[in-house]
């Protein structure tokens, strides 16, 4: 008699198939909620360098006469070196912060009843406008690092740098912008999701290491300062643009807490998003 071919290895691969499927259709339906987002730049690309104006003055006007400051300790870097991915940060985080008003846009207009009513989950929807948040944010960085060779500041051209501070603006801005969606989610209208995100602006800003160091912080501020996320985002800049890179935390350490505090805030903005069209 012949032996029948075993159909273990088969079973196998049927299992692994299920596992990973919804896991693609989940990456693909995020990825055209992004391009969906990304779309709308064609519409009014002029935003993008508009934003850019506040971040441009606070290095050209700010950073230079800063720099005349030898009161803030910043090693052997110049101040304006020091600052600029802070200012890099502060451009994301200007940028991403109000996401959730074109949320309550599209809930007047009644696009995002439609969104809801698709069969894309709803994380999956808001992994997409954090994408798009992401691309949007990347107009930043090119206006920041033109300024700033401009001004002379030794960034670090390795590709690898690069691409790195690429991924550190892409997790930050998407950060943000999810924490912008929820605050959408339980404010409902413009006027709070505005009041709310300039609430939390010069926060968040002035409670980071973006324009001095942590260490000349009262204790409890630099308590505050552990807890921000945008301090991470700026450690990580610092690793990757400047030539002496200059963080205070480990690449590795600020990388993993913006991707877990970013999976967890879209996570938890998946479940409250349905909330916007009740």
């Amino acid at each position: 008699m012949t032996r029948q071919p075993r159909a273990a290895p088969l079973n196998g691969w049927a299992s692994r198939g299920r596992i990973t499927a919804p896991i693609e259709e989940f990456i693909v339906k995020a990825l055209v909620a992004a391009e969906l987002e990304i779309r709308k730049l064609r519409h009014d690309p002029i935003q993008l360098f508009t934003r850019a104006v506040q971040p441009v003055l606070w290095l050209t006007i700010f950073g230079q006469v800063f720099t005349q400051v030898r009161g803030i300790p910043t090693g052997n870097l110049s101040y304006i070196d020091f600052m600029t991915p802070g200012i890099l940060a502060q451009s994301v985080l200007f940028m991403s912060i109000f996401t959730g008003l074109v949320v309550i846009w599209e809930k007047d207009l009644g696009i995002l009843h439609k969104l809801m009513v698709s069969p894309a989950p709803k994380s999956a929807l808001v992994l997409g406008k954090a994408i798009g948040a992401g691309v949007r944010s990347l107009s930043q960085l090119v206006i920041i690092y033109i300024v700033a060779v401009l001004m002379g500041v030794e960034l670090n051209w390795n590709p690898l740098a690069v691409l790195g501070v690429v991924t550190v603006v892409m997790l930050g801005a998407m950060l943000f912008s999810t924490f912008s969606l929820i605050v959408a989610c339980w404010a409902q209208t413009h006027e709070r999701v505005m009041g709310v995100g300039q609430l939390m602006m010069m926060p968040l800003f002035f409670a980071s290491n973006a324009i001095y160091p942590i260490q000349v912080m009262p204790k409890w501020l630099q308590v505050v300062s552990q807890l921000n996320p945008l301090t991470y985002m700026v450690d990580a800049l610092r690793n990757l643009m400047l030539v002496e890179p200059a963080g205070t935390y480990s690449l590795g350490m600020s990388l993993g807490i913006l991707g877990a505090v970013a999976a967890g805030l879209i996570a938890l903005c998946g479940h409250l998003y349905p909330r916007l069209v009740r």
